[in-house]
């Protein structure tokens, strides 16, 4: 392993069944003024919604909603939340949803006592808060994000066609607490589930594809792909079995809670090329991730060999006899393929809108990220947003 680091990580979990029990734990430790945060309504037509109420009622606090907060969190959502949380004085944030709900509590968790806008601090100059936060609860109903478990907030500003993410540097804005119930994502649509999964199985590959030392992260990392591979062509095959769904679900956690990025330098261009096409078509995330990762894989490919055939040998069973380091890696993406195809993926940005008049604006709004084994220029990412409309 290379490089000096520490690591931290906050956030108590409660997993299982019983999970949302433990809100009676954690809630007598904040405020009584408490902002529920939800999505588009699924909460409450599963039920998830009235015990949570419940339990904040039982444990006198005072509630405000915002509810309506989409896959892509917009800016303009943001200051709604910012509004009615600053009304509302509040003293705890609740979300109640997958990534996205979770991503934009925190950023309205850093955003209600700043007197900056939000946009420009921190999603355009990156600056971490100078003032204070509001502390941050999920109940998570979606897996894929793992932003239960980490620092990170996505938005989206719909008038530039930017989505950005930020990290933040600060532990107090990761979660307090997170509350894991695989049972509350067994209601989600196929094309969610599919979703979620291949947005964990892409964090992990974003953390794994850099380096050339021998580092403990990449071990955890193959094994946690190699069980995410087996429980979800399970859970493709029957999406109410539980322990494909915990699996997932507490895979997804570990592939981006920071701790398989220790030690080494990560490469987040997907992600970069992903969000731009999001930004563009307001496309579901992981679907958008599926859609240039091969093109990008194959690309980058000649300059991370030993890795490539590494990732096809240990995590996809490629057998090398016989056969040079390129014909195992590329062996490797193909398996790669075969499975994102079994899942029922999108492999294709015109699939999600996008078509050949928009890869110049998005190559404008993809950022290029260092940390790979190639730093990508303008016409690169031309080339390879070209690729993905096929």
């Amino acid at each position: 392993m290379n490089g000096n680091f520490t690591y931290c990580n906050p956030t108590k979990l409660y997993f299982g069944e019983d999970s949302l029990n433990s809100l009676n734990t954690e809630l007598p430790k904040y405020g009584r003024n408490v902002v529920l945060i939800y999505g588009g309504g699924s909460i409450k037509k599963n039920g998830i919604y009235e015990e949570v109420v419940s339990i904040l009622k039982k444990n006198g606090k005072e509630v405000a909603e915002i509810s309506g907060v989409m896959p892509n969190p917009t800016l303009a959502k943001l200051y709604e939340g910012v509004e009615i949380a600053r009304n509302h004085q509040a003293d705890f944030i609740l979300a109640v949803g997958g990534g996205s709900v979770c991503d934009y509590a925190k950023a309205v968790s850093v955003s209600v006592h700043c007197e900056d806008d939000p946009w420009q601090k921190y999603y355009v100059r990156f600056e971490e808060p100078e003032c204070e936060t509001i502390p941050v609860g999920c109940v998570l109903t979606m897996v894929g994000t793992g932003s239960e478990m980490n620092a990170g907030s996505v938005i989206t500003n719909q008038e530039t066609k930017q989505k950005i993410g930020h990290v933040f540097a600060d532990e107090a804005i990761m979660p307090k607490f997170s509350i894991l119930n695989p049972r509350y994502t067994m209601t989600l649509p196929h094309y969610q589930m599919v979703s979620g999964i291949y947005d964990i199985f892409n964090h992990i590959c974003e953390q794994y594809f850099s380096g050339e030392d021998d580092n403990t992260s990449d071990y955890i990392s193959e094994g946690l792909m190699r069980s995410l591979l087996h429980s979800s062509r399970i859970a493709n095959e029957n999406p109410q079995d539980y322990e494909a769904r915990s699996n997932i679900m507490w895979t997804a956690t570990w592939a981006l809670n920071t701790l398989v990025a220790k030690g080494k330098t990560t490469d987040w261009m997907v992600h970069m090329l992903g969000q731009a096409v999001g930004g563009y078509t307001n496309a579901t995330h992981g679907m958008t991730l599926a859609a240039v990762s091969l093109p990008y894989y194959r690309y980058i490919l000649p300059y991370g060999l030993a890795k490539f055939k590494r990732f096809a040998v240990n995590v996809w069973d490629v057998d090398p006899e016989g056969k040079d380091d390129r014909q195992v890696a590329e062996e490797g993406l193909a398996a790669m393929e075969n499975w994102m195809k079994e899942l029922g993926l999108v492999m294709n940005i015109r699939e999600l809108g996008a078509d050949e008049a928009m890869i110049e604006g998005i190559a404008d709004v993809t950022l290029a990220m260092p940390g790979g084994y190639k730093v990508l220029d303008r016409e690169e990412i031309v080339q390879i947003l070209r690729e993905s409309l096929v």
